[in-house]
């Protein structure tokens, strides 16, 4: 995926392409890499969903409210996110985080994510990066309740489906690629009621379907 459909994934358009690359390099590829605009970009997703939350729930105490939080802008759910924008896609790695599955790696695509926030900061302010903020965590926010976690992509298609009284969905191993220490998992996803067929892809098996989860859930939203 080119940088240009990352954008059109995000709903938003860099003035500044410089920023918006800086923001797609890991710090094995070359500098300047985006670990500063990580930091910005943490800065401003904990900014984002502390209002969101302190809006929509205006009768939870500050202890709930610092829990979800820590729930929705944890590592594990910043690499859902990114891996329903195929982020890993788009990443400038050195050659050694490629072969070694980086592009799926949780950390490098959350990093990665907070430093599209703090580079959307930079571009056009506070406000238009909490508006892609809000799009970005929009699905999750929807089926957030205040005494529930995050839970996974795979845990919300099933209930989803379930919700919809529709067969659950087929997950299948479709290739092993790569040499031993650094294999790449591919699987598919169908949701036959709807012809839905999605591909995640990952170090290991749970993170190649909790892709092709995401991708699902993205692709019944659309319909």
């Amino acid at each position: 995926m080119t940088a240009s459909r990352l954008e059109q994934s995000l709903g938003y358009t860099f003035h500044d392409r410089a920023l918006l690359l800086t923001a797609l390099t890991h710090r094995s590829y070359s500098s300047p890499h985006n670990e500063r605009l990580e930091f910005l970009g943490d800065a401003i997703l904990n900014a984002v969903i502390a209002r969101c939350l302190f809006e929509r729930y205006p009768m939870l105490p500050e202890g709930d409210l610092s829990r979800l939080r820590a729930n929705l802008v944890r590592q594990d759910s910043l690499h859902q996110q990114a891996l329903a924008l195929a982020l890993g896609d788009c990443l400038r790695l050195g050659e050694g985080e490629q072969k070694s599955g980086g592009q799926q790696r949780p950390s490098i695509l959350a990093d990665a994510l907070e430093a599209l926030f703090g580079a959307l900061w930079l571009d056009a302010g506070f406000d238009a990066a909490a508006a892609v903020v809000m799009r970005v965590y929009e699905s999750v926010l929807d089926q957030l309740t205040p005494d529930q976690g995050i839970k996974d992509a795979k845990t919300r298609l099933q209930e989803h489906l379930q919700g919809m009284r529709l067969a659950l969905p087929k997950y299948t191993l479709a290739a092993t690629e790569g040499e031993a220490h650094a294999q790449q998992f591919k699987v598919v996803c169908v949701i036959e009621a709807f012809k839905i067929h999605t591909e995640g892809r990952g170090a290991n098996r749970r993170a190649a379907e909790q892709m092709a989860a995401e991708r699902a859930l993205v692709a019944l939203e659309k319909r």
